[in-house]
């Protein structure tokens, strides 16, 4: 699939060839911007018939309590990687109905809810499930990537009825030393309590994104989108 690529200090979009049916919207890490995942859509190899626009937006800058107070692109602050700790509820929200917005220009550009997949790695991941659990219109499904729940405590009470059976796809590396493996399975392991059927997948990798990852996400997207 051929796109045109464009950006503004919000954000990559990559526009497909024919008129876009179907929406991806992909958050990247700490410390990296919209550009960091862009050259993985290829790889992806999905049909031309989708025509999916991406959409990569840039983080605020902030200063991140876990890196020494350094200002960088954060969805949020990072108090401690502690699942029990201190979390930033207020910059987890803004960033959260900053994705609604998202997926709300989208669906007003003409593309159904349904056909629209939030997705994210490491802090973009968290903020993913986070919006997409929460989003009140029906989504084609959430992706996560070396990532974990945040304000996991919070979900039973603001669970969205209309994404309570979406598809999710959870993907970790199983030597990733910034994001224990075990933060991703136990994260896993509660939205099942909660009554969500996410898939997992791990890898023999560290913090990042590996070719077979790559292929499971197309296989796992084409259905959704299609």
């Amino acid at each position: 699939m051929s796109y045109h690529r464009s950006e503004n200090e919000q954000g990559v979009t990559l526009e497909p060839a024919n008129p876009a049916r179907a929406a991806v919207i992909w958050l990247h890490g700490l410390g990296a911007d919209g550009n960091d995942f862009v050259p993985i859509v290829p790889e992806l190899k999905l049909p031309d018939a989708l025509a999916v626009r991406f959409i990569f937006p840039h983080a605020e800058v902030r200063p991140v309590t876990l890196n020494g107070g350094m200002a960088m692109r954060a969805w949020y602050d990072i108090i401690s990687l502690d699942r029990n700790g201190p979390q930033d509820e207020k910059g987890v929200r803004a960033s959260a109905e900053r994705i609604d917005a998202l997926i709300a220009e989208q669906v007003e550009a003409g593309i159904a809810s349904d056909k629209i997949i939030v997705a994210g790695f490491s802090q973009g991941g968290a903020i993913a499930l986070h919006t997409g659990l929460r989003h009140p219109q029906r989504l084609a499904g959430v992706l996560g990537l070396s990532t974990y729940l945040p304000l996991e405590q919070r979900l039973a009470e603001e669970i969205s009825t209309a994404n309570r059976d979406v598809p999710i796809l959870l993907c970790h590396g199983s030597q990733d030393p910034m994001l224990p493996i075990q933060l991703g399975q136990h994260s896993c392991e509660a939205l099942r309590q909660w009554g969500y059927a996410p898939q997992w997948r791990d890898y023999p990798m560290q913090h990042q994104v590996c070719l077979e990852e790559i292929q499971d996400i197309s296989a796992w997207m084409q259905p959704l989108l299609g």
